[in-house]
């Protein structure tokens, strides 16, 4: 395999740029009000952190259940000043359909994004080469648009929001936070 080849497939690291995208999204199950676009541009211009979370496929039996869970705890991330984010490499349509189809992803109040072409899975590194679509993978990026934080768990295992939550707001006190620190808990004062 050579460099070039190498350097493509990896995932990005913390303190690197999150790549600008633009991509369709499904955002209502309301008719007329299904779709829009969404760009990496929209947290930066509004001062907001971003928490991006991948899922492999819809239609699928872990997918719902982490979806549903990032839903439920939406406001822990909104009274946070951060913009939730859900992508996968299915298209807006399917999405759209899921939604449709799941009780749990009914009322769902982020957006779908639909990575159709992959392009951003395979710039983020986080694209199953056998598979062809995207990992567990979640990103914390701050509102300059710089990577803080990156899970990234294989297609069966789901993650744990309350995780995600807790690292955000570890990041955003800006100090020293030791190991099983809590919010509300005391900082390292050094």
């Amino acid at each position: 395999m050579n460099s070039e080849m190498n350097q493509s497939n990896r995932i990005l690291q913390v303190g690197e740029k999150f790549p600008s995208f633009s991509k369709k999204a499904t955002v209502s199950r309301e008719p007329g009000k299904e779709f829009d676009t969404i760009s990496s541009e929209e947290h930066i211009r509004n001062g907001q952190w971003m928490v991006m979370f991948w899922w492999p496929k819809d239609f699928t039996f872990v997918c719902p259940t982490e979806i549903a869970e990032f839903n439920r705890q939406y406001e822990a991330f909104a009274s946070r000043n951060t913009q939730l984010l859900g992508a996968s490499t299915d298209s807006e349509f399917v999405h759209l359909a899921w939604r449709n189809d799941h009780p749990d992803l009914r009322d769902l109040q982020f957006p779908m994004i639909a990575d159709t072409s992959k392009s951003l899975a395979e710039e983020l590194g986080i694209l199953n080469k056998d598979e062809k679509v995207a990992y567990r993978a979640t990103f914390i990026v701050d509102p300059e648009g710089i990577i803080r934080w990156i899970s990234v768990n294989d297609l069966n295992v789901g993650r744990n929001v309350n995780e995600v939550i807790r690292v955000l707001e570890a990041l955003q006190t800006g100090e020293l936070v030791p190991c099983n620190w809590e919010p509300g808990q005391d900082t390292l004062h050094v």
